[in-house]
């Protein structure tokens, strides 16, 4: 296979680590989901100190921007949509909200980075928004006035309007342990004819348990002699050919495509879900998630790939591939993070060798426990305009990774053109310091760090872009 085919067409096979390929990641949008995410604080002052109340707008800025995990039964460690409980955890709330670790969203305006564009269903916090939040603690929680309550917003839509396919899993499946768990499951969705999948999502068959799900297509179903019963265990790349087309945790709206494009999805074609299951801690929940996609028979003005980049395993003739490094031994770049290494960097660059311009509608990080770190930035080759940086995310966490969509119309999208590059650059801490490597290397029944290579075992790395991209619907 040649290396433009192979950027759009790769395999989930292990041996496949260099250029593009489809491997395991988890595209996660959690605990909001709204339009417009920073509306409802008071703009002056007498009106912010009647809002700094839970009816006078903190009970609708918690159930607007985290009541979709954080309910009686929800994913989230407790309730946000309860006075009670949620004056329980005031102080726990401001210093998340304060320092961006919620809600989540990985994707930071930063001084190395300014995205060319907004983004779609941003869940960050207004200033105001933490600053009503710190004005509640600090008057000691107050009710207020229940006569003269904010409205509470309506939770947002998290399912398709009118499917064409929904599919559940072919049985329920039992969640048990107190390591987290990641099956895969396959799914018949009963075709007759080739279709354009135009928007994904998973309905969520057991809130306690169910953390996210990554969403591939099989165009051929091989997946089917994998499975036994419907389902296998599966921590990172399901080892048939296909593609992603999609994720889901709770609180995500349905992945849709941009307007005029969608994901070719032969007759023949299985779709395979991984679930990432939470630890049940000794008791034991039952899972049948479900399935939903909205298709269309009419062939779209653009075929649109979710297209992962990196994982590059050695340095190209041409300067691409992966780039010399502080871990390289003997003068020959290597992917490798020593341990006991806490600010260790890799970085990779992808040249765009096909002739034609790629629209990028969306992108999102990849990297696994080791990882603190990444940016994504667009170099633009001679005459092709100026940089962009696409995307940073400088707090990694391997628990909320998501895809993040530019909210803007195509003919506004950044481009890639002949010779552009993307440069991923990677940062990793390989110390007990790290507390996901703590807990990574206590789960191998080990007591320190040990180097970390590229691959998609727990204590392996990555360095992975995602890219959503449009090309002209049949040329590939």
């Amino acid at each position: 296979m040649g290396r433009d085919e192979q950027w759009f067409y790769p395999r989930m096979h292990r041996e496949r680590m260099g250029g593009f390929w489809v491997g395991a990641f988890s595209l996660v949008a959690a605990c909001g989901g709204n339009d417009k995410p920073n509306e409802g604080v008071a703009p002056d002052a007498s009106a912010e100190v009647a809002a700094a109340t839970w009816y006078g707008g903190v009970q609708a800025l918690l159930v607007r921007n985290c009541g979709s995990c954080h309910t009686a039964d929800g994913i989230g460690p407790f309730a946000l949509d309860d006075y009670d409980s949620a004056k329980s955890v005031a102080a726990a709330v401001v210093d998340a909200t304060e320092t961006n670790r919620m809600p989540p969203w990985l994707a930071q305006d930063t001084e190395e980075c300014a995205p060319p564009l907004p983004w779609q269903d941003d869940l960050r916090l207004s200033d105001d928004d933490k600053k009503l939040l710190v004005d509640w603690l600090a008057a000691g929680s107050p009710l207020g006035d229940v006569t003269t309550a904010v409205e509470v917003p309506a939770p947002p839509n998290f399912e398709i309007q009118n499917p064409t396919v929904e599919v559940s899993f072919q049985e329920p499946f039992a969640v048990a342990g107190n390591k987290d768990l990641f099956e895969c499951f396959v799914l018949d969705p009963g075709l007759d004819e080739d279709v354009w999948i135009t928007d994904v999502q998973m309905q969520a068959g057991n809130a306690k348990v169910d953390h996210h799900a990554i969403i591939f297509l099989d165009p051929i179903g091989a997946s089917e002699e994998i499975a036994v019963n419907g389902h296998f265990p599966c921590f990172s790349t399901p080892d048939v050919a296909g593609s992603l087309i999609g994720a889901w945790a709770p609180g995500a709206v349905p992945f849709s495509i941009p307007e005029t494009g969608g994901i070719p999805m032969p007759k023949e074609s299985r779709v395979i879900v991984q679930m990432h299951y939470h630890p049940t801690q000794g008791s034991t929940e039952m899972d049948q998630s479900t399935l939903s996609l909205k298709t269309t028979t009419v062939k779209p003005t653009y075929d649109a790939i979710l297209a992962l980049l990196g994982n590059f395993d050695e340095l190209e003739d041409d300067g691409s591939g992966l780039q010399p490094g502080p871990g390289d031994r003997d003068g020959v770049p290597e992917f490798r993070i020593p341990a006991g290494v806490v600010d260790h960097t890799e970085n990779q660059i992808y040249r765009q060798e096909l002739p034609i311009a790629v629209p990028i509608f969306g992108v999102g990080a990849h990297m696994h426990y080791v990882g603190t770190e990444m940016k994504i930035d667009l170099k633009r080759a001679e005459g092709n305009g100026g940089d962009d940086c696409l995307l940073h995310t400088p707090s990694w966490d391997f628990d909320w990774q998501r895809t993040y969509n530019f909210d803007a119309p195509i003919e506004s999208l950044p481009v890639m053109k002949p010779g552009d590059e993307l440069h991923l650059n990677c940062t990793y801490n390989n110390s007990m310091s790290n507390p996901a490597v703590a807990a990574a290397v206590t789960e191998q029944g080990l007591n320190q760090p040990v180097d970390v290579y590229l691959g998609e075992e727990t204590l392996d790395e990555m360095c992975l872009g995602i890219f959503g991209v449009l090309v002209p619907a049949g040329l590939l």
